[in-house]
């Protein structure tokens, strides 16, 4: 299999599969939403989905970065999404850009779980998959149907969206 023939995704958790408990109103995690996402879009598309780890951004240690990093390293495709947390985001993307310069990477996530129904997860989803088969390679932060290079891009936690960095 030529190594551009799929999409890798990588799931490491973030608000985009938290799962809300009803009775007690705590947000967790179980398993990653990503095939049933892809099922739910009528994807078509060739794509292998690896689960790292599932936890929230703020809770991701040096080392769990440092794997995610080890993973698209080792990855043989050239086009790995990896669905991630909003706090953190940019911050992995940094270290992605340090050691690897040859893929095109794009993280993406929600701001709203996907079990809540009206989640953004699906839409941001999507636009990764279209983006990465399209753009140069690179390390991208794909939100709100826009995509960002890593280092122009923050998260506006008053408006609750991506922008770029006025430069």
């Amino acid at each position: 299999m030529s190594k551009d023939k799929y999409i890798k995704i990588f799931a490491t958790g973030g608000t985009f599969d938290k799962e809300y408990n009803e009775i007690n109103g705590e947000l967790f995690f179980k398993k990653t939403h990503l095939a049933e996402l892809l099922e739910l879009g009528r994807s078509q598309l060739d794509v292998q989905i690896e689960t790292l780890m599932m936890v929230d951004s703020l809770d991701m240690t040096i080392e769990s970065k440092k794997i995610v990093v080890q993973k698209c390293k080792e990855e043989k495709t050239n086009r790995i999404i990896i669905t991630h947390g909003t706090d953190t985001m940019v911050d992995t993307a940094k270290l992605l850009a340090k050691s690897i310069k040859n893929k095109t990477i794009i993280l993406t996530g929600a701001m709203i779980p996907i079990k809540f129904g009206s989640s953004d997860g699906l839409f941001n989803l999507g636009s990764a998959l279209s983006f990465i088969q399209v753009i140069d390679p690179g390390i991208y932060i794909t939100m709100n149907g826009r995509y960002f290079k890593w280092d122009n891009v923050r998260k506006n936690k008053k408006l609750g969206i991506f922008e770029r960095i006025k430069k």
